[in-house]
Parts: structure tokens; C-alpha cells; sequence
């Protein structure tokens, strides 16, 4: 039986944090009334300080069965695009059974993290020879019961790829299982948004996979029918992560990918750009006047060697932004909020970089900030404790030695820069306990399937 009125000694409200708070969630799984300085009636008590659930606005769930499995140094030039072929030669096998187990494994992880939604970025659609499977959306189904059977919210981003580089260039046999021409894509946004109608936990949105695998003229037709489906759903792309990737594209128009993306397109709100590693001032100013999201994934950017967000002048400006896993190198809001801030550290040689304009505590700013733009970029009502949100909420260990004595901002400062252990206790998602004292109820059965299917891949 769920709880449907819970309180909190202490508990990070939009306002700020707030002591004896009570919680009243609808059987629908929102936020209906948070109250604070509240009695605490019969409500269940909560064993911890209550924060918002981090929203992951970047996942390419497949990819954490591969985490750790490039790290040989073979070739002195080792780069994002040698990784890339690795992870091509991986998916040659995979089959719909093993991404749902590598996706419920990693789901379960996101969750004991303290991820309580995630944006899947998807563009494993087709069958190892490239063909379309008997339902289109197979994969994607499969990902969606990976979310469901864990528990965590989802946003899924079926993924537009057409080609191989920019300007239309032929896609190479690596490549043959992400292929769709907008049509075909849209149908399996379709598909998706039939299976998920009404379902608080989930939504759709569109991912063009970057200006590299699509063409202006295909670009344009699929936002276009994306917007007669849904004219407010999300729209993520990839975009300005390699220094290489920027070369290209200003060989092919004669502009940067951010600049390009902003002059030949509507870009606002609704969109969010995953990594934009490498923009020039201009770019850094447009994007952040635009109010899209810049989706940030440093444990990634880092592994790949992608290179470091321009975080201060982008955040000056009043640019929105959110954090997400990527790749699974890392499968942690921490880490990744952690090394936003340390990367600024080491190239600019000072300390608390990223902070509110008028001073304060880093680690407050960073934590309301990604719950914010993770939020927006998810495209569903997450990211705070109130009423009209969903009611997800992490309890955290107020006696972990990591948390111990703190209160207030200090405890988001020490929850982010204190150490590594992971202070998460119970974690609720759309009104539903899925993580009771730092365990999933189904984290030994999937375990069991992720080890089954990884040897399967391994042999």
C-alpha cells in the first residue's frame, strides 16, 4: 500500500528548505498539497531529508553494457570517433530481449542514484541487418517496459537518422540499424504515443541524432509532422560535441552546428542540445537567449574526450541546462554535477565557478538548476516538491558520514563535494515507492538477466 500523505522534518521546497513539511499525493501519483510547518498527523514519516528526484535528460540505455569495455589504448589517436566504431561493432547482435534487460539493470541503478526520470534517446530501431521489425517501435517498447517494470519516469526520443555526415552522405554498415526516413520515424513516434496516452509516467518527444545524420530538407520534414502531432512535446539533438563535428559542419555551410541550428531553425523551450561542448561566444549567447535546454553529460564528455561546456559566460547569460548519463560511464547526478563545477576549476584555475549571481552555495545552485532544465527538457511536470508536479522524491541518509550535521544548503554542498559513498535511502517516483532502505524490489531478478545477457554478448 502506498503512502499518500508523507512528512518531512526537512524538505528542499521551491522556496527554499522548509522544516515539518507534509506531503499529500493523489492516487495518480502528483503532488496535491505540500505544506510546511505542518503537524505531522498520522502521515508516514520520512527517514531523511526529502529533495527533488533528478531528472536524467540523456540516455542511450544500450550503452551501459559497454561501459568500461574501451579503455584499451590501441591507437595513440584514440578519440570519440575510434569509441564510436567500438560501440558500432556492440550493436551488430543486440536483441530486442537483451536491451530491455541491459535497460532494466541500468534503470534500477538510475533510481538507487537518485534519477527518478529519464530522457531515452533511441535510435537502435531496426533488426541486425537494418530491418524494420513486424511492430516498428519494437525497441522502443522494449525500453518503455524496462521503464515500467522499474518504476522510473520516462521520456522517449525516438531518433532520426538518415546518413552518415553532413550533407546527405551515405550511412556505413555500422550505422544500417538506426535507419529511417522521416515517415517511418514519425510512425514509430506514433505507435509510441498510442501505447503511452494517458500514462502519467511517461511521454515522446523527437531526436533528430545530429546535423551529421540528417539533411536540412529531412530536418524540416519531420518537425514538421512532430509539430501536427504534438506541438509542444520535446525535440533533443546532438550537436557541436567534437571539434571535428564543427570543422565539418562549417565545411558543409559555411557555419558553426549551433549557429546553424539557430539561424535555419525555431529553435526555443521545447528544444534541448545535447553536449554543445564547442561554441563561440555568439553561439554561447544565442543558445542561452533561446530558452532551449543545453543537455550537459560530463562523465560522458569527459570519457570521450569531447572537451568542456563554456558553463560560466552560458550560465551568465541566464541559459537553461540539465545533467544526464549518457553513455553510463557514470550512472550518477553527483558525479555529473560534481565535474561540471571541477572541469571549470581546473581550466580557470579558481573555485565555486558555478554559483548564483549574487554568491551563495554551489552546490544549492547546481542541484536547482539541473532539476530545472531537466525538467523542461523531459517535457513532464517533475523537478520540484509541489503541488501539479509528479510526486517524485528522494529521501536521503541524514546520518551518512558524508551528510552528517548538515542542514540546509550545506547538505546539497556535502551531498555533491563530500565523497563518493552514495547517501540515497528511499527513493519515490509518480507516488510509489521504488527504492526502500538503498534497495529495488527487482534488483536481484534483473541482476540476474543483465549477467545472462551479457555473457550471451560476450561470447
Amino acid at each position: 500500500m502506498e503512502n499518500r500523505t508523507l512528512f518531512a522534518q526537512m524538505a528542499l521546497l521551491p522556496e527554499g528548505w522548509c522544516q515539518d513539511v507534509l506531503f499529500e499525493v493523489s492516487p495518480a501519483g502528483d503532488f496535491v498539497a505540500v505544506t510546511a510547518g505542518a503537524e505531522p498527523g498520522g502521515a508516514y514519516r520520512l527517514a531523511g531529508p526529502a529533495i527533488p528526484g533528478m531528472p536524467n535528460l540523456h540516455s542511450h540505455a544500450f550503452q551501459r553494457a559497454i561501459a568500461g569495455l574501451a579503455e584499451h589504448a590501441a591507437d595513440p589517436s584514440d578519440s570519440f570517433w575510434t569509441w564510436r566504431e567500438v560501440m558500432y561493432g556492440f550493436v551488430r547482435s543486440l536483441t530486442p530481449d537483451q536491451v530491455e534487460a541491459i535497460a532494466t539493470q541500468l534503470y534500477i541503478e538510475m533510481l538507487k542514484a537518485g534519477y527518478t526520470a529519464v530522457g531515452e534517446f533511441h535510435y537502435l530501431h531496426h533488426d541486425p541487418e537494418g530491418r524494420p521489425y513486424a511492430e516498428r517501435s519494437e525497441m522502443a517498447k522494449r525500453l518503455l517496459a524496462a521503464a515500467r517494470a522499474t518504476g522510473i519516469g520516462i521520456t522517449l526520443l525516438p531518433v532520426l537518422y538518415g546518413y552518415g555526415g553532413f550533407g546527405g552522405q551515405p550511412a556505413n554498415e555500422g550505422q544500417r540499424r538506426f535507419l529511417n526516413t522521416p515517415e517511418d520515424l514519425l510512425r514509430i513516434v506514433e505507435e509510441l504515443r498510442a501505447e503511452t496516452k494517458g500514462e502519467g509516467q511517461a511521454a515522446v518527444g523527437l531526436a533528430p541524432h545530429s546535423l551529421r545524420a540528417v539533411t536540412p530538407e529531412s530536418l524540416a520534414e519531420a518537425l514538421e509532422g512532430w509539430r501536427a502531432l504534438d506541438p509542444l512535446a520535446p525535440v533533443h539533438i546532438h550537436v557541436s560535441e567534437q571539434i571535428r563535428e564543427v570543422e565539418d559542419c562549417l565545411d558543409w555551410s559555411g557555419r558553426r552546428p549551433v549557429a546553424w541550428l539557430l539561424s535555419e531553425v525555431e529553435v526555443d523551450a521545447r528544444w534541448c542540445l545535447i553536449h554543445a561542448t564547442h561554441m563561440d561566444a555568439a553561439e554561447t549567447s544565442g543558445l542561452a537567449a533561446s530558452g532551449a535546454v543545453a543537455g550537459l553529460c560530463p562523465a560522458t564528455e569527459a570519457n570521450l574526450g569531447d572537451g568542456l561546456f563554456p558553463a560560466p559566460p552560458y550560465m551568465e547569460a541566464g541559459g537553461a541546462w540539465g545533467i544526464g548519463s549518457d553513455s553510463h560511464v557514470s550512472v550518477s547526478p553527483v558525479e555529473e554535477l560534481r565535474w561540471l563545477e571541477y572541469g571549470q576549476r581546473l581550466v580557470l584555475h579558481r573555485r565555486n565557478v558555478l554559483r548564483p549571481a549574487d554568491g551563495g552555495h554551489v552546490g544549492g545552485y547546481l542541484y536547482r538548476s539541473a532539476l530545472k532544465g531537466g525538467a523542461q527538457a523531459l517535457g513532464r511536470p517533475l523537478g520540484a516538491l509541489a503541488p501539479g508536479r509528479r510526486a517524485d522524491l528522494v529521501v536521503l541518509d541524514g546520518q551518512a558520514p558524508t551528510l552528517t550535521g548538515k542542514t540546509g544548503e550545506a547538505l546539497l554542498d556535502a551531498l555533491i563535494f563530500a565523497g563518493n559513498a552514495n547517501p540515497v535511502r528511499d527513493v519515490m517516483v509518480g507516488g510509489k515507492w521504488q527504492v526502500r532502505d538503498g534497495a529495488h524490489r527487482a534488483e536481484a531478478e534483473a541482476s540476474q538477466a543483465y549477467r545472462v545477457a551479457l555473457a550471451v554478448l560476450a561470447g
